[in-house]
């Protein structure tokens, strides 16, 4: 049996996968290599059949008869007279004029 921990092998592990890819980016980084272009080559299309459709025959639809509209009886609705509403005549008490006040005679000044 190990005398360790068994999560400090799962950390060794960690420290070595991560130290290789730190190195492995810091290299590709520093000597940059230029990947080559793939060559573009057109697809060629496969020609697809063309469909075949059936050309059935016309068929004639018999005209549906038309129907005459049936004629309504007219209603004559009387017009009914206007109400006349008498509107009452308020009840204004009767106002006096006010009256002035006597002034007394002055005599006239010289």
């Amino acid at each position: 049996m190990a005398n360790h921990h068994p999560t400090c092998s799962h950390l060794l592990m960690f420290f070595v996968v991560v130290t290789a890819y730190t190195t492995e980016a810091r290299r590709l980084l520093e000597f940059p290599t230029s990947l080559p272009k793939p060559e573009i080559t057109e697809l060629l299309k496969p020609e697809l059949p063309k469909p075949v459709i059936p050309e059935f025959p016309k068929v004639e639809i018999p005209e549906s008869p038309t129907l005459s509209k049936p004629e309504l009886p007219k209603l004559e609705i009387p017009e009914l007279p206007k109400p006349v509403i008498p509107l009452p005549e308020p009840e204004l008490p009767k106002l006096e004029m006010p009256t002035l006040p006597q002034l007394p005679n002055f005599q006239e000044l010289p």
